[in-house]
């Protein structure tokens, strides 16, 4: 059998961890499912800095799962950031087209608490509107996706949860009763 990648293993060990965080949840899976991607919305949405925030609003308002809502949201985390805009920017421009001059100043992420890094950041103005709209269109989209495919994955683990003799056990075919 051929080995895993260690960031291959590490990815598909932080996703067992995270499907066994929603699975553990006492709650239904329709439930849970629908709070992870009013989450996912909020985590792909352009309001930065504002995710948790507004996830723990609509789960207070609407009754959702809080744990649920959150571990949606913090899909958006700063590992994540920057590939996520950076999608989301590029979505848009393709859409509305990119600003003319787009290039970001050569900074390190050292400045990024210096006022100079900010500064140099709203001077990209033109990247405003592929941002909002392909994060919208993100937002949407992966709301729309997982919530159907966590269900799933919810149902499927706690199926196999309840019934483990079942998935070990080979299933014989049934043979027609004989009639005398």
């Amino acid at each position: 059998m051929a080995r895993v990648h260690p960031d291959i293993a590490d990815c598909m060990n932080w996703a067992k961890g995270f499907l066994r965080s929603l699975v553990s949840l006492d709650d239904t899976p329709e439930r849970i499912a629908l709070g992870f991607a009013v989450g996912v919305f909020f985590a792909f949405s352009p309001l930065l800095g504002m995710h948790t925030f507004l996830g723990l609003l609509v789960a207070f308002v609407f009754g959702l799962n809080r744990v649920a809502v959150l571990v949606g949201v913090f899909i958006n985390n700063p590992w994540t950031l920057v590939p996520i805009y950076g999608l989301a920017v590029y979505l848009g421009g393709l859409l509305v087209g990119f600003p003319p001059s787009a290039s970001m100043p050569d900074l390190e992420w050292s400045t990024v608490l210096q006022s100079r890094f900010w500064a140099e950041l709203a001077g990209q103005r033109g990247l405003v509107k592929p941002l909002f709209i392909g994060s919208t269109i993100l937002s949407v989209g992966s709301a729309l996706v997982s919530y159907p495919l966590v269900l799933f994955l919810i149902q499927k683990a706690r199926s196999a949860r309840q019934h483990p003799a079942a998935r070990a056990l080979p299933q014989e075919p049934s043979v027609p009763a004989q009639e005398a």
